[in-house]
């Protein structure tokens, strides 16, 4: 019986497989996009026509949301807001309450509607606030109209009935806008570092840690004693451990392995007194006013004095500029008080 014979040619002549060598990959991963970011309300700044209206150069419903993003932002519009309201003397057509939410709503917006109420005889019943987030001007840029949430009109307001207060632009006419934009960033920057830091607290993660155990001499009894010890040392839901057992233990045979560095070092303080500043700034309100404290020794000054220096140089121009709706009803239906802190006159 004859025995075929293995081919070997074709494995002797072919050259060996050599293998790739290593090299050094460097990638990235696409650009993050920021859940929070609102940057995008500022991509235009002129008004333009949309059907027989003007849309205005900003969200109104981005600075709506903004609002309530960084603490400091919404609160120093309510402080100034507040300011205004205890200087504020109620009139019979014009009350404290219809003034707050004019007032609040020129501070958000960079505009303030107010609409005569008229009787059937054609007298002035009184003066309410139009919802400056929802007032739109036609194109004709005399009437007015207010829209619902989904941009169509619910109401059209008589032909110069409403009296618009803007804080001017510099890139049209048709709407005001509100002094804080270039601070809109920081505001942002600072609801994302806060935001950041509750999902890094929440996951558990930075309070976990991997017990590795290596010790052979240990019984399987105290293991699943240090187990369950384990197991019951902390609430459900807190943190998540890690409990290994590898017999055949080294030096070092149990070692406590923590799973993110709890010490490590971020921005989060830096960046929340960076925009805390920038905010501040934005609104010129003094620190001290806003309840924050100094981390230096030396503090911010007298409150007082700040105070002093506010009132005259913010209060007492926001209540001038709210006066000038007494020309266009001709009477002088918003009258302000001094500004006084201690007794002392401010404004």
């Amino acid at each position: 019986m004859s025995k075929r014979k293995r081919n070997t040619y074709a494995s002797s002549t072919m050259p060996a497989a050599t293998p790739t060598p290593a090299r050094a990959e460097a990638f990235t991963f696409d650009d993050p996009v920021p859940v929070m970011d609102r940057a995008d309300i500022l991509d235009y700044v002129q008004a333009y026509a949309v059907g027989d209206w003007y849309e205005p150069p900003v969200s109104w419903s981005g600075l709506a949301k903004t609002f309530r993003a960084g603490v400091h932002h919404g609160s120093a519009i309510y402080f100034k807001r507040n300011v205004l309201s205890s200087t504020f003397i109620p009139h019979k057509l014009l009350t404290r309450e219809e003034f707050d939410k004019w007032a609040l709503d020129f501070l958000t917006f960079g505009n303030g509607y107010v609409e005569r109420q008229k009787s059937r005889i054609n007298t002035t019943l009184g003066f309410k606030r139009a919802p400056g987030k929802y007032v739109r001007r036609r194109t004709d840029l005399k009437r007015f109209v207010q829209l619902n949430g989904w941009q169509q009109v619910e109401y059209e307001f008589e032909p110069g009935s409403v009296h618009h207060l803007m804080e001017p632009d510099i890139n049209q006419e048709v709407y005001g806008l509100p002094e804080y934009l270039g601070a809109l960033h920081s505001a942002w920057l600072n609801e994302s570092a806060t935001l950041f830091r509750r999902k890094y607290y929440e996951n558990g993660s930075h309070a976990g840690f991997i017990l590795y155990m290596t010790d052979a001499a240990q019984s399987q009894s105290d293991v699943d004693k240090m187990r369950e010890a384990l197991k019951n040392s902390k609430g459900p839901g807190n943190f998540r451990n890690l409990f290994m057992y590898a017999p055949a233990g080294k030096k070092d045979g149990i070692q406590l392995i923590p799973v993110s560095e709890v010490t490590a070092k971020d921005e989060f303080f830096n960046i929340k007194n960076v925009t805390r500043d920038d905010l501040l700034a934005a609104h010129r309100i003094p620190p001290q006013l806003m309840g924050i404290v100094p981390s230096n020794t030396g503090g911010f000054g007298a409150a007082d004095t700040a105070a002093e220096v506010f009132g005259a140089n913010e209060i007492a121009p926001l209540q001038r500029r709210f006066t000038q709706i007494n020309d266009w009803i001709g009477d002088e239906v918003v009258r302000f008080k001094p500004y006084r802190i201690g007794g002392k006159e401010l404004a």
